[in-house]
């Protein structure tokens, strides 16, 4: 079973049919909304700050969510794919989003609804990702626009994971 645990006597708190890894860790301050899952050897840490997650949400094997103490909390929309050994800090990702695997996102950052991380990104402190474009490299820049291919990854990300979810 997961590891859940409390922080200063606050319990994370998990919608509807949401899946947990065996090895998975889930801390403190952590909201969770329905047809979420949290992956083998991924960590969500509201240890320092709150971490608000909505539904459908897939955060991947190895990946890391958490927050800067008392300065940024972390809030994560709908239909969200964070991929393998990415790390999520600090920031707001918007509703139907993919972070690709190995990808860093800082504090402050805001990454706009419909948009791309690409594997291997960084997307430096207060950056501003705007909605519906993909970012690459390291510091992320703009490289083009989502197109309907690359719309139809994430939303076939999201939804093949809450398919996956149910195999366990």
């Amino acid at each position: 079973m997961a590891l859940i645990l409390s922080v200063r006597g606050i319990e994370p708190k998990f919608g509807k049919e949401c899946f947990l890894a065996e090895n998975a860790t889930v801390v403190g301050e952590v909201e969770m909304g329905d047809y979420c899952s949290v992956w083998f050897n991924a960590v969500v840490r509201g240890d320092v700050h709150y971490i608000r997650i909505g539904n459908n949400t897939n955060i991947q094997d190895g990946a890391i969510i958490h927050c800067t103490y008392q300065k940024a909390p972390t809030v994560i929309g709908n239909n969200v794919s964070i991929a393998h050994h990415a790390i999520v800090h600090g920031c707001t990702i918007e509703d139907d989003v993919l972070i690709g695997m190995g990808a860093i996102v800082m504090d402050h950052s805001i990454v706009k609804t419909g948009s791309i991380i690409a594997a291997g990104a960084v997307v430096l402190a207060n950056t501003i990702v705007e909605p519906g474009s993909v970012y690459a490299g390291m510091p992320a820049k703009k490289i083009k626009d989502v197109d309907d291919n690359l719309r139809e990854v994430f939303n076939r990300t999201a939804k093949n994971y809450i398919t996956y979810a149910k195999w366990y």
